[in-house]
C-alpha cells in the first residue's frame, strides 16, 4: 500500500509539473514568445528534413558572413591556419563536393580549389558562392531518391553511401562555420545565435 501511495505521489508530481511547463509554453506563445524561439516540428518526411536542414544551415551561414566586417574577411588568427575567407571557401568547395557525390550531380567547381582564388576573398564575392554552394545542396535535396541511399560511392579514397555523403556533408559543413566563431571573437564581433532548429 505504501508503494502505491509513493507512486502516486511521483505521478501527480510529473503531473503537475508537466502542467506547469504547459501553462509557461502557452502563456510564452500567447505573449508573442518572448522567451525562447518556438521549436518548429520535425517532418515525417526525409526527404524535407534533408531541405529543411540545409536550409537552416544555410541561412546561419549567412549569418556568419554578414556578420564579418570586409576587414575581416582575410582575418587569420594565426599565420599558419586558413583566413576567415579560406575556412567559407573551403566549406562551400566541400558542400559542392559531397552533394555531386551523394547525387551524381555535375559538381560546377570539380577541381577548383577555391579557397586558394583570390577571386572570393572579398564579402561579397564570397558571400555569393558560398550561397551558392548551399543552393546547390538545397536543389539536389528536393529531388533525392532515396532508394539510392545505401548505394556505395567514392569520396576521393573514402568509401561511402549516398546517405554517408549527404551526412559528412552536413556534418563538415557545421564543423568549418564553427570553426569562425572564434574568428569573429576576435575581431569584436559577437557571432550569431545559434539555428539549432
Amino acid at each position: 500500500m505504501k508503494q502505491r501511495f509513493i507512486a502516486l505521489r511521483y505521478l501527480l508530481s510529473a503531473l503537475a509539473i508537466s502542467a506547469a511547463l504547459s501553462l509557461v509554453c502557452f502563456a510564452q506563445q500567447a505573449s508573442g514568445g518572448a522567451g525562447l524561439p518556438a521549436v518548429k516540428s520535425v517532418s515525417a518526411d526525409p526527404v524535407a528534413t534533408l531541405v529543411a536542414d540545409w536550409t537552416r544551415a544555410r541561412d546561419y551561414t549567412k549569418e556568419y558572413l554578414d556578420a564579418m566586417p570586409e576587414d575581416g574577411i582575410n582575418f587569420k588568427p594565426t599565420p599558419e591556419i586558413r583566413s576567415f575567407a579560406e575556412q567559407m571557401l573551403h566549406l562551400a568547395n566541400a558542400n559542392f563536393a559531397f552533394v555531386s557525390t551523394a547525387t551524381g550531380k555535375a559538381n560546377p567547381y570539380q577541381g577548383k580549389q577555391l579557397e586558394k582564388m583570390d577571386d572570393y576573398k572579398n564579402k561579397a564575392a564570397l558571400t555569393k558562392i558560398v550561397m551558392e554552394s548551399y543552393d546547390f545542396a538545397i536543389n539536389a535535396a528536393k529531388t533525392v531518391d532515396l532508394k539510392k541511399a545505401d548505394e556505395p560511392v567514392k569520396f576521393f579514397s573514402f568509401d561511402l553511401t549516398r546517405g554517408g555523403a549527404w551526412s559528412k556533408g552536413f556534418e563538415h559543413q557545421t564543423h568549418h562555420r564553427g570553426q569562425t566563431t572564434i574568428y569573429l571573437r576576435l575581431k569584436g564581433v559577437k557571432p550569431p545565435q545559434e539555428k539549432l532548429f
